[in-house]
């Protein structure tokens, strides 16, 4: 039985070397491809894959965030040129099940997939499986993150805002009354102690909600 695949990265030669490298693979079938963090949230819901393989810096949204959403539903693989461990933890502590360096050869990726198929974890070789658990159990011991007293709607409004959207644009992308908007808009600033734009903008893209286009 084949092991279905989602692939999300905003490069197109990336996309298409991946797809080429996975479909060599008897047992692996790339059913889709997103160009940004809003797509591949949509493809995971339409298609349900079985993997998405997700790169970290996307337009519009970002891959971390894509993790919240999607990682009930599918077997994330966050594939990334960050080697920083902290941003391997916020993937895991996201949801991801896979990390995996893009200067990993085809066949780590090839185990990954078929690792986190079978609902275990995997790691590209330069991270320490002993220092992330380290890491992650500092984190779940830690003070409350503001983050996580958000509803799931607050977090969309969170990305809409940080990406520039007005209360009535947000209103309209998310089929609600511009009044909702507006207070979900400012119980999300008060959770996270925010009190302009900038500060909105500057902590999601800290915390990796949104992205800088290049």
């Amino acid at each position: 039985m084949s092991i279905t695949i989602l692939l999300a990265d905003d490069h197109i030669v990336v996309r298409q070397g991946l797809r080429s490298l996975l479909e060599a693979q008897p047992d692996f079938e790339v059913i889709g491809e997103a160009k940004d963090g809003l797509e591949a949230v949509k493809q995971v819901e339409a298609l349900h894959p079985g993997v998405l393989v997700l790169d970290l810096v996307m337009p519009g949204m970002s891959g971390m965030e894509v993790v919240r959403r999607v990682h009930d539903q599918t077997h994330v693989i966050i594939l990334s040129m960050h080697s920083n461990e902290a941003y391997v933890v916020e993937a895991l502590r996201s949801g991801a099940y896979g990390y995996v360096l893009k200067d990993a050869t085809a066949g780590e990726l090839a185990q990954a997939i078929r690792t986190v198929v079978n609902g275990q974890r995997f790691l590209s070789a330069p991270f320490s499986e002993h220092g992330i658990e380290a890491y992650l159990r500092r984190s779940r011991t830690g003070p409350l993150d503001p983050y996580e007293t958000l509803t799931a709607r607050e977090r969309e409004v969170l990305v809409l805002a940080a990406n520039g959207l007005s209360n009535p644009e947000i209103a309209n992308r998310l089929t609600i009354s511009p009044r909702t908007a507006e207070i979900h808009r400012a119980n999300m600033m008060h959770k996270l102690d925010l009190h302009t734009q900038t500060d909105l903008v500057r902590y999601a893209l800290r915390r990796g909600l949104v992205t800088l286009e290049e």
